[in-house]
This record gives structure tokens, C-alpha cells and sequence, in this order.
């Protein structure tokens, strides 16, 4: 097993690394070369840069994926692609993404982009709290500790 971030906007990133520390667990950082950082990692966490194209840093993130790993990111599309190829996929706030789960998160990111194309207004996300980090690392732990 091993995790994978979804970097380019993850702010959970630290609690990730610290948790994965003593576990013997690898991380890989997925970004684009816009957000390139000379940031040192810890030795069991790696940085992976991609294109800064379109959804370059998702296919990366399929393309690393297998069975067993914990993917951790806020974009559902990714999300869709990785629960069937049997991977845990955790949303920054703490929620798990799953088959009960997805096709609610997918219609509704479908019907906000059909507001904005028409010249509407949807809100964005809310700040991350200290709660969700709580929820975050609770539900991080869990995934974990099941492999």
C-alpha cells in the first residue's frame, strides 16, 4: 500500500506525511510543475511533477493507483475513476468517497458547472476548519490502519 496526494491544492499534506511517518508507508505527491517546491520531504515521501496541463496530475494519480492504496484528493471525477480499481479515496474534509457517495457528488459538480456555463454564480469551498482536520485525520487513521 502506499498514498497518494493529490498535491496541487491538498491542505493536508503535512498530516499525511507526519502520519505515514513510523508506518513504513510510502507517499507520493502529485503536482504540476507550476507548483514545483525545493521544499525537503521526509525520506519515505516523494514529490512527482507532471505537465501543468489539464488534469495531467489525475492521470498520473489512475496511472500510479493499484488495489489497496489511499488516494487523498478533492476532486470527485478522480475519485469515480479510482474506487473501482479498488483504491480507499479520502476527501481533505475527512469524508470518504464511495459507491453510495459518488453519483450525488458527480451530479451535483455536473449541475454547478451547468450554473457557471449559463453565467451563474456557485459558491466555492468553504475554509478548511480544525474540525475537518480532525475528521480528516480520524478517517485518514482508519484507512490506514485497514491494510
Amino acid at each position: 500500500m502506499k498514498v497518494i496526494i493529490d498535491a496541487d491544492a491538498c491542505p493536508v499534506k503535512d498530516i499525511v506525511i507526519n502520519e505515514t511517518a513510523d508506518k513504513e508507508i510510502k507517499v507520493l505527491l502529485v503536482s504540476s510543475l507550476s507548483h514545483y517546491s525545493q521544499k525537503e520531504l521526509a525520506d519515505h515521501a516523494e514529490a512527482v511533477y507532471v505537465d501543468a496541463g489539464p488534469d495531467a496530475a489525475d492521470y498520473k494519480i489512475v496511472q500510479l493507483a493499484v488495489k489497496g492504496d489511499v488516494i487523498v484528493t478533492q476532486d470527485y471525477g478522480l475519485a469515480s475513476l479510482l474506487l473501482p480499481k479498488g483504491c480507499k479515496v479520502i476527501h481533505h474534509t475527512g469524508f470518504e468517497y464511495n459507491g453510495m457517495n459518488m453519483d450525488h457528488l458527480l451530479e451535483t459538480r455536473h449541475m454547478s458547472s451547468v450554473i457557471r456555463k449559463g453565467g451563474g454564480r456557485t459558491k466555492g469551498p468553504k475554509a478548511l476548519s480544525e474540525d475537518d482536520k480532525n475528521k480528516f485525520l480520524n478517517t485518514f487513521q482508519q484507512a490506514i490502519a485497514s491494510k
